[in-house]
């Protein structure tokens, strides 16, 4: 089994941005763009992160933000044409990509990990991060 952190940042936020996957305490994908923001940035950690993981493996992210829309909103969102109540969804793009990506990886589990708090692989995917948001690359 793998084990993979992810993480996103954008400073400022909206701003320039980095994203980064770890795994084994080693990056494996940086990402940046110009103008985004942080919540984009930890989508595109995350589809990134499915694209190289596999039945049985693990991804980690710090954004609930991202494992609700993933458990818990989008499904409803579906089900409602990718319509809810208060409005149009923010970064519908990026929310049906990662959905659709979620559902076929079933045998992929998600896991929430508290940011900033110590665990190894989750300050590395924050460093990196911030690191590819500042142009570096691997």
């Amino acid at each position: 089994m793998k084990e993979f952190f992810t993480d996103g940042s954008a400073v400022p936020n909206p701003g320039v941005g980095g994203f980064a996957v770890v795994c084994e305490g080693v990056p494996v994908v940086l990402g940046r763009e110009r103008a985004t923001t942080n919540i984009r940035m930890e989508a595109m950690a995350l589809l990134q992160a499915y694209e190289l993981a596999g039945v049985g493996d693990a991804i980690y992210s710090d954004s609930e933000f991202w494992i609700n829309v993933l458990t818990k909103w989008a499904p409803v969102w579906e089900k409602n044409e990718w319509r809810k109540k208060g409005g149009a969804i923010k970064n519908l793009d990026l929310v049906r990509e990662l959905y659709e990506v979620f559902r076929k990886k079933s045998g992929v589990e998600l896991r929430f990990t508290r940011g900033h708090l110590g665990t190894q692989g989750n300050e590395l995917a924050d460093e990196w991060a911030n690191k590819a948001r500042e142009g570096v690359q691997i």
